[in-house]
């Protein structure tokens, strides 16, 4: 064991506060120099059932959630179901404790509320500790908090114990609680923090183990957010002044951001009675000349197929974000996958035309929604951003910088009313909105309300002032001018000065990893370890899914020898599309994939390419899946 790093895991029900505390302690980590990572695992129920989220702190920067980990707070589960669902369930309220033990290291730590866990309930528990040497504390945090009046503030009271045996300065925790509490609960939550670090650090040997706080410092000042944080933010600085949305984990919470700040920047958020409607109403919104945006997940995704047809139809400009969770149907709506891949894609009717963004981390969610709102303005074109619960939950570290960039308002390809009085109309008066010439496949719109900019927007083909045609002649010069518009959207992403795909490791590896979205962070860390371990590999993240970066992916898979494509569903959607695209290159693809409701970790990575890729092997776990390369 060693104390380069601290993967801090507090575990208890739903409902009693592990979110809050977890994300509290991270922050205050941050504030003392620290690089830190959350990962979130919950259950699909508002009060009760296990529920644990990680902290993974190191004064290196982290990219991922690490393998397994060293510290384990078990604060037991105080909304557990009734006893008598045993059978289905099993005693939830130890879940905390006994279902946290596989994934601690050896050498690690254990706290566990003795006022609501009883150990000895645990099979086996007693040889576990003595065979992997962990460190165990049973403290009655139940009790010293009703003796402070509050049973949550055991949560306080585990941070506390957590400190005094891991080395933390409470300075830091006292500082955040200072600002984030109200002074009728600040001053109870000091003492109780207080009183279990005293009584720790008298009654126990704290330095009987190996698990420490490393120490950092930042170079520059950092912010602690979320990818659905960077979504909401990366919409706002980009004009967005209306959302339409209906609830559905785990896209809730880039909806619940901005109806939080949309009010305050003058801007309009609606919840709805359902997906059609929201999607509906935001294209309505940008028709209206606003900028706009919907979004849902998994089910409620799949209703706005027809709404997205009629703005690809329509040539009106608007985003959807797509959070994916593991399906079909409802599946489990907690739990990350990166299944939708596909339907994002394609659903819709005829030959539909889109933008598909998948960002790994915070700092990409922030950038490409920023990209999908400039190309679905300039291009009269939807945009997707499509993320799952992984990255839309995770909590990291960025460099504040990151948001200095300036607002935009732009709409994009609008006409001024000079530029009306001078364009072609048709005998009635109307503006040939859908002109069957345009730079780059783009006619440009006006705006209701501007002079000489009225036009038919139809659902239905249409002529150029925007009347139904079924003329051949038409269908097809519209056809080839809305399709025209992905060939200048992909030259228009190729000169971007950043690439929003990743390359990353020696540029001459023999090997390659590809992945797209959340899994990117998990990837570049097995890469760093391969190579440590004198295996050349290098890894691409891709984050454009559409139009695909045809080029940059050739020239990749060009220069290796195999590749191996990791994500998370079960039907090798990603590397079925790159096979796709570029399909000379389908004998070098081989599948890494994982869909039981757990992301991966670095390790898992690591041995899954050596074992399936370096010695031909199959892997010894069912918790991963290795899919050959087609001429294998």
């Amino acid at each position: 064991m060693t104390d380069d790093e601290l993967i801090w895991r507090i575990a208890g029900g739903s409902g009693d506060g592990i979110a809050s505390t977890s994300q509290n302690f991270a922050k205050a980590l941050m504030r003392s120099g620290l690089h830190v990572f959350t990962h979130r695992h919950y259950p699909s129920r508002i009060r009760g059932g296990h529920t644990y989220t990680e902290i993974r702190a190191s004064a290196d920067p982290v990219k991922s959630r690490g393998d397994g980990y060293n510290f384990l707070l078990a604060l037991g589960d105080s909304f557990a179901r009734n006893p008598q669902e045993n059978a289905y369930y099993g005693n939830e309220e130890i879940k905390p404790l006994s279902e946290n033990l596989d994934e601690l290291r050896e050498g690690g730590v254990i706290i566990y509320d003795s006022g609501l866990l009883d150990a000895s309930e645990i099979e086996d528990f007693d040889e576990r500790v003595e065979e992997n040497n962990w460190h165990v504390y049973d403290l009655d945090l139940r009790t010293m908090a009703r003796d402070h009046g509050r049973e949550v503030m055991r949560n306080t009271a585990g941070v506390g114990a957590t400190c005094a045996l891991a080395g933390i300065d409470t300075e830091w925790i006292e500082e955040l609680m200072r600002d984030a509490m109200p002074e009728k609960i600040l001053e109870p939550n000091l003492e109780i923090l207080q009183e279990a670090y005293e009584m720790v650090e008298e009654e126990y040997d704290v330095d009987a183990h190996d698990v420490k706080i490393p120490e950092g410092e930042h170079e520059e000042e950092q912010v602690l957010l979320s990818g659905s944080d960077a979504i909401a933010y990366g919409a706002l600085d980009e004009g967005c002044r209306f959302i339409a949305g209906y609830p559905m984990t785990p896209w809730t919470e880039v909806f619940t951001i901005m109806s939080q700040n949309l009010p305050e920047l003058g801007g309009i958020s609606e919840q709805v009675e359902d997906e059609i409607a929201a999607a509906a109403l935001a294209i309505g919104a940008s028709h209206a000349g606003v900028k706009a945006m919907s979004g849902s997940s998994g089910g409620g995704f799949a209703l706005m197929s027809e709404p997205l047809g009629l703005a690809e139809m329509t040539e009106t400009p608007v985003v959807l974000v797509e959070a994916m969770r593991a399906g079909p149907s409802t599946g489990m709506p907690t739990k990350p996958e990166q299944g939708d891949l596909e339907h994002v894609l394609y659903t819709s009717q005829g030959d539909s035309h889109r933008v598909v963004f998948a960002p790994s981390g915070a700092e990409e969610a922030y950038r490409q929604t920023r990209r999908a709102f400039q190309i679905a303005y300039e291009y009269q074109i939807p945009s997707i951003v499509l993320y799952d619960q992984k990255n839309g939950g995770e909590l990291q570290n960025v460099p504040a910088s990151v948001f200095d960039e300036e607002p935009n308002g732009d709409l994009g390809s609008v006409m001024t009313e000079e530029e009306l009085a001078d364009a072609p109309h048709d005998d009635s008066g109307k503006y040939n909105r859908f002109q069957h010439e345009g730079e780059n496949g783009v006619s440009p719109r006006s705006i209701p309300g501007q002079k000489g900019g009225r036009y038919l927007a139809a659902g239905n083909e249409h002529m150029p002032a925007g009347h139904i045609s079924e003329d051949p002649e038409n269908r097809v010069l519209q056809v080839n001018r809305r399709m025209e518009k992905l060939e200048a959207i992909r030259a228009d992403l190729d000169s971007d000065e950043t690439s929003n795909n990743t390359l990353y490791g020696p540029e001459d590896a023999e090997y390659g990893i590809m992945t797209f979205g959340s899994q990117q962070g998990t990837v570049e860390e097995a890469v760093d370890r391969l190579n440590d371990r004198g295996y050349s590999v290098k890894a691409l993240g891709v984050s454009e899914m559409a139009p695909y970066p045809v080029e940059q992916v050739s020239e990749f898979l060009e220069s290796v020898e195999d590749c191996l494509v990791v994500e998370m569903n079960a039907s090798a959607q990603f590397r079925g599309l790159t096979q796709k695209e570029v399909g000379r290159f389908g004998e070098k693809l081989s599948s890494l994939l994982k869909y039981n409701g757990n992301p991966f970790e670095p390790e898992e990575i690591t041995e899954g390419f050596i074992t399936s890729i370096v010695e031909g092997e199959e892997l010894p776990t069912h918790e991963t899946k290795f899919v050959p390369a087609a001429s294998d």
